[in-house]
Order: structure tokens, then sequence, then C-alpha cells
């Protein structure tokens, strides 16, 4: 069973620090690297996610990611925090796939692009039934609008506003400035804006429809209103 930061993607209050888990592991009790996997998952199944755009590769980079991060544990020196070396693992080999497959395309960040810009909400409280299938369906409106992103924006866009990261330590797990991952952020919100409203435009027309139920509601009480008002005059 899932434990809370299997789901958050960070350390809660009282859970064993990441470099005790390592530490532990090194020393023998090897079982523990369970709650560094559970703990990481999401995370890093979505950054694979976002280089190769195939769930079932990433999941593959995942574990491959994990098992070169045991076999290689001792060579933590702790000199970044243990999820962003975990997560330049899992990066290294998705990126690596994805130029072996041609898919991956670098791009220039020289354009002096203005790096201000407004965060992206992605989260949708929902309650009712109705809800909950207009929830669905923009949570999918949203991953197909992030996976057009060009392949270095979505990384980028996926540590920071899905993850929540940094902006230090986005740049420390893709290996680029801070002022690169700004950028990057920057335009991808940018598309992303463009892209939901493309796909979005042909249903802008047919929001909040005035059904016929509202409708003759409100005829029946204004006549009735109406009527009332003329017995009386």
């Amino acid at each position: 069973m899932a434990t809370p930061d299997a789901v958050s993607g960070s350390t809660p209050p009282g859970a064993i620090p990441d470099e005790d888990i390592v530490a532990r592991v090194l020393a023998g009790e090897v079982e523990l690297f369970e709650m560094v996997m559970r703990r990481y998952n999401q995370r890093l199944y979505r950054v694979a996610r976002s280089i190769l755009r195939d769930g079932g590769e990433a999941e593959d980079v995942l574990q491959h990611g994990y098992v070169e991060a045991f076999a290689h544990l001792a060579q933590f020196r702790g000199r970044a925090r243990f999820s962003t070396w975990l997560t330049r693992i899992v990066i290294h080999e998705a990126l690596t796939r994805a130029r072996r497959r041609g898919r991956f395309v670098s791009m220039d960040d020289d354009e002096g692009d203005d790096v201000d810009g407004k965060p992206v909400t992605l989260r949708v409280v929902s309650a009712s039934p109705e809800e909950q299938a207009f929830t669905g369906e923009l949570r999918s409106l949203i991953e197909s609008s992030i996976e057009a992103l060009p392949a270095g924006y979505r990384s980028i866009f996926v540590l920071r506003e899905v993850e929540g990261l940094s902006t230090a330590e986005t740049a420390s797990c893709m290996d680029v400035s801070e002022d690169v991952v700004k950028t990057r952020l920057h335009r991808a919100r940018g598309r992303l804006r463009d892209e939901l409203q493309a796909r979005a435009g042909p249903a802008i027309a047919s929001a909040f429809p005035f059904g016929a139920a509202r409708c003759d509601r409100v005829v029946e009480v204004v006549l009735r209103q109406i009527k009332g008002e003329g017995a009386g005059a």
C-alpha cells in the first residue's frame, strides 16, 4: 500500500529522511529502499513520461533508474539532495532513450523572453459526479496540451508546475542554469495557454448553456408575476 509521501512526492513530518534511508540501505537494510521508490515513484514517472511521451517506456525507465541508483548508492555524496540525484539518473536514462529514437530536440534559450509569468493552476477540486466528470475531461485536456509542448519545455514544466520543485532544484535535476529554467518555464506557460485556448475554442461558444428546462422555469415565473400584477391593476 502506498504511503502518504508516495502520492505527494515529498517527505511528511516524522518520515525517515532520504539520507538516513541511504545510510541504512548501505548498512544492509535493503528492504528500506522500497520507501525511496514509493516516495518518488510519481515524480520520476512524470518526468520520464514528459520526455518519452509513452507510459510503458517511462515505467521501464523508472525501473532501470532505480536499479542504477541502488547499484551506485555508495556514490551518493550528499552534495545535492538525494531526490535530485535520483531524478538526474532517471532523466539521463530517459534522454538517452529519447535521443536514441530521435524524439528529443534541444532548444536555444537566447531569445530574450521576459521570464515573469503567472503559474498555471492544475488542481481542480470536485465533489459531485458531474464535477468529477468535468474534472476528468479537464485533466485529459491539460495532459494532452502538456504533451504537445516541446520536449525540454515539458520536462521543466512538469518538474516546476506539476511536481512543485523550486527553480534551483529543477535546474540541478536538468543540469541547466536557473535562467534557462525560468525562460523555458515562461515559454511553456505561454504555449500551454495557447494550446488550451485552441483546444477549448469550439467549446467556448457552448459555455453556460441556457437549457430548455431553465428557459421554461424562468418564463413560467415571469408570466406568473406579470399575470399577478395584471390582475391587481
